[in-house]
């Protein structure tokens, strides 16, 4: 991080000089002031906290650490020195703050002030995190009720260069439900906003994308751990927790003093916006580092007056015996409105089907340029990633689109595999930097919300025996033959399987050995299945054997092990006689 800005001020010898002055004038013309007039003098050395500071306290990061914008105050300060109670009504547009934006701060500043006086809010401070982490809501861009538009999303926190955050709000305030990404004016990530979001405009949301709910959480956030900043160190311990990074601390410092010394509003939408975010520790330098965030409006480059400013050389004259190269003509950049800015989601819903079936959703997105309007010819391409077998139509893991007029490009259909689980799209679109969108999916088991037995034959076994029918169901799902639907097969003691059996019927492993639950069944193209032999052990009696399907759909078929009935042997008649013979005779009845 600090090895970026020095880049911005180190360019050969003679920038070397330049940058010297303009730290210089600086640190002479915007030291830190007092938080309050009754607070020490200069707000405390912003060193004061050490190389340490970052880890002085144990609270996780507003943030989560994400790239913020590096641009330093400029060198000539408002017109009014000190306090800033007063407001220049003019000034340059750097100096000044969107109108609902220093609404919104101040505000902030009158309820923390009534609520936790001992705190000592300046909105000077707010103004100046609010200008580092987004450029004032990228320079005023809110509507009537202070709601950024479009959302200010940062990049996916991916552990790609930026921390690793996993999803903690299913996708709800940053539109990802794979990665945490800072949301709003302020950059809050999900999991620190689900515990400090405000309401502050009353409109019954915690939003942070409104600049109004987002300065108040923000106040509230800093005034954390019973702070008093107007103590420097305390100051610094609240801007450190918002993001770990000295030169964070003291880019938000200059910016706090600049503020402090006087500003002005403007109208909302008017203010400029820096162009350069942070290099997170231990990652590479983007390579287009001029490039804005999302949804940003990109700066004039830095003049020789500014840090960060480089003169630019005349050229040579003609014999004049300058070996220097003579300087190239100025090549044509493109216009805020033809620079991809931002990669948004267009709508897409929860992306879900069952194995075999076509997804009913498809993956959209929204280009927008660096103003924030849409931008076509966008080309995005859409990736799916995982081991369920989902392909785009035409069998292909991944396609490129390119936006249309109105900035959205659409994926083509997803057909789910047969294998149930989830996997991702991940859409990317942009040189340079390219911006990453990614989408959850779930592919689940095919399923049957009907399942009989085909048959209606009794089924006995006698003791040790095995069950001569076999038994065979179909699954259906609306009325249809389900395939490929898993069942469960278990041998219970009442009809909902609350208990199992460990008697009576029983199916055999590969082994041979008894079991009495089966789960890797699964029906056919006509949504038939057999299942395999059934045993008896010697215990009689009528027994049930549950089966379910995905979906719960289920069947209880009685089993019946008993004996064979035993019958009465035939009386034979001795050799040598007829039936007339061996019949008894009738008697007579002597007459009366």
């Amino acid at each position: 991080m600090a090895a970026h800005i020095r880049r911005r001020l180190r360019k050969g010898a003679t920038t070397t000089a330049v940058a010297a002055a303009a730290v210089a004038a600086l640190a002479a013309s915007q030291a830190p002031a007092a938080t309050l007039a009754d607070g020490p003098a200069g707000g405390g050395d912003p060193k004061a906290a050490g190389e340490d500071t970052a880890s002085a306290e144990d609270d996780g990061a507003a943030t989560g650490n994400s790239p913020y914008y590096t641009d330093l105050p400029p060198l000539v300060t408002p017109n009014k020195p000190g306090a800033s109670s007063n407001l220049p009504v003019t000034g340059s547009a750097e100096a000044g703050i969107p109108a609902s934006v220093l609404a919104a701060y101040k505000q902030a500043e009158q309820t923390v002030r009534t609520t936790d006086p001992t705190c000592r809010l300046p909105w000077q401070l707010l103004a100046a995190i609010g200008k580092v982490e987004s450029g004032q809501a990228r320079g005023g861009r809110v509507d009537a009720n202070g709601t950024a538009s479009p959302p200010i999303l940062g990049p996916a926190l991916n552990g790609q260069g930026f921390a690793l955050i996993k999803d903690t709000d299913g996708g709800a305030y940053d539109s990802d439900a794979v990665h945490d990404r800072a949301v709003g004016p302020m950059q809050f990530i999900p999991s620190t906003w689900a515990s400090w979001g405000q309401d502050a405009n009353g409109d019954g949301r915690k939003d942070p994308n409104n600049i109004y709910d987002a300065a108040l959480a923000a106040g509230r956030y800093l005034c954390a751990n019973d702070r008093d900043l107007a103590i420097a160190a305390d100051l610094d311990k609240a801007v450190l927790s918002y993001n770990r990074s000295n030169e964070y601390l003291r880019t938000v410092r200059s910016w706090f003093s600049y503020y402090q010394r006087g500003t002005h509003e403007i109208p909302d939408g008017t203010g400029t916006l820096p162009t350069t975010p942070s290099t997170p520790s231990g990652s590479t330098p983007s390579p287009n580092p001029g490039t804005p965030g999302p949804g940003a409006t990109p700066s004039p480059k830095p003049s020789p007056d500014k840090p960060g400013g480089k003169p630019t050389p005349g050229p040579s004259k003609p014999g004049d015996g300058s070996t220097s190269p003579k300087p190239k003509p100025p090549t044509s950049k493109p216009t805020p409105a033809e620079t991809f800015g931002s990669l948004e989601n267009a709508g897409t819903g929860p992306l879900r089907a069952t194995a075999g079936q076509t997804f009913d959703e498809r993956v959209a997105v929204l280009a927008r340029n660096a103003l924030g309007a849409p931008l076509g010819k966008v080309s995005v391409t859409f990736t799916v990633t995982g081991n369920t077998g989902t392909l785009f139509a035409g069998g292909k893991k991944t396609v490129t689109v390119r936006t249309e007029a109105d900035g959205t490009a659409t994926a083509p259909e997803l057909r789910a595999g047969e294998k149930a689980g989830e996997f991702t799209v991940t859409a990317v679109a942009g040189t340079g930097r390219p911006r990453t969108l990614t989408y959850a999916a779930t592919v689940t088991a095919r399923q049957a919300d009907t399942i009989a037995r085909a048959g209606e034959k009794a089924l006995v076994a006698a003791p040790g025996g095995k069950f001569a029918d076999a038994v065979t169901v179909k699954a259906t799902y609306k009325d249809a033959a389900a395939a490929g639907v898993a069942v469960t097969a278990t041998m219970v003691k009442d009809p909902l399987g609350l208990f199992d059996n460990d008697k009576g019927p029983y199916f055999k492993d590969a082994a041979g050995k008894p079991v009495r639950t089966l789960t890797t069944l699964t029906t056919d193209a006509e949504g038939m299945l057999r299942l395999p032999e059934i045993f008896a052990d010697g215990t009689e009696g009528t027994y049930l054997l549950r089966l379910t399907t995905e979906g719960g759909a289920s069947v209880v078929i009685e089993l019946t092990i008993k004996a064979p009935e035993e019958t009465a042997p035939e009386e034979t008649a001795p050799q040598g006689t007829t039936p007339e013979e061996t019949a008894p005779k009738e008697t007579e009845t002597p007459e009366a």
